[in-house]
């Protein structure tokens, strides 16, 4: 029997995207760097995943990102910018952003009461929970796992034995893996983390990207709405 949820927050419950090309169109403009045109928001989403796929598989901290992210966004635009001076602007904006992917407030309703919710981060602490504060999101979590706090990362082992155990310091009965389902958009970061430490799955897939075969998911849905009928 299911008993706890645990959700991923970017492009999961909070739209990263959007707050990336809002960010972008306004600080371009505030860095004098000139006008953001849309084929740059696919520049920053490959360089991005490429970073975020490396501190997935230990190769680079969160810190480091932070150094380099925005000096190779700039330097594939051909733009002669300080990337480390905007990564502070991106992220003290991000930190205010709080824009929620369409149907999240009503499911976090819907669930509320009916089983323990928590969310599963990669990022800043303060920042993930601010947002979800800003949102109104955050009263419905018992429990916030974010890697800066936890120490780890998602996918990693660690990050999800941190989770379950910390679930367990404050349940009644042992609560096993296979009795808690993570909800999110990344295969590499939600699914594949789950599924090694025996979690339900739901890939949150909302541009119906591919499937490999070797991936066994429990759930697919393209829109959270879909999630209440799973549930």
């Amino acid at each position: 029997m299911l008993k706890v949820i645990l959700f991923d927050i970017d492009n999961t419950l909070l739209s990263f995207d959007e707050y990336v090309k809002e960010s972008m169109k306004i600080g371009f403009e505030k860095f004098g760097i000139g006008k953001y045109e849309d084929y740059m928001f696919s520049v920053f989403t490959n360089i991005n995943s490429s970073l975020w796929r490396s501190i997935e598989n230990g190769e680079l901290s969160f810190e480091e990102l932070q150094k380099i992210r925005w000096n190779k966004i700039f330097e594939h635009l051909g733009i002669s910018a300080d990337g480390v001076a905007f990564e502070k602007y991106f992220q003290e904006c991000l930190c205010e952003s709080a824009i929620p992917i369409n149907g999240a407030s009503e499911l976090l309703e819907s669930l509320s009461g009916k089983y323990t919710l928590g969310v599963a981060s990669n990022g800043p602490y303060f920042q993930q929970v601010n947002r979800l504060r800003i949102c109104g999101m955050l009263h419905y979590f018992s429990h916030l796992f974010i890697s800066e706090e936890i120490g780890s990362s998602k996918p990693s082992s660690e990050f999800f034995n941190t989770c379950i155990d910390r679930l367990n310091s404050k349940a009644d009965k042992i609560i096993k893996p296979c009795e808690i389902m993570i909800i999110g958009d990344s295969l590499s970061s939600d699914m594949a983390g789950g599924i090694r430490c025996g979690m339900k799955t739901c890939f949150y897939n909302p541009h119906s990207k591919p499937v490999p075969r070797e991936l066994k998911l429990n759930y697919t849905v393209t829109s959270l709405k879909e999630i209440a009928n799973i549930l």
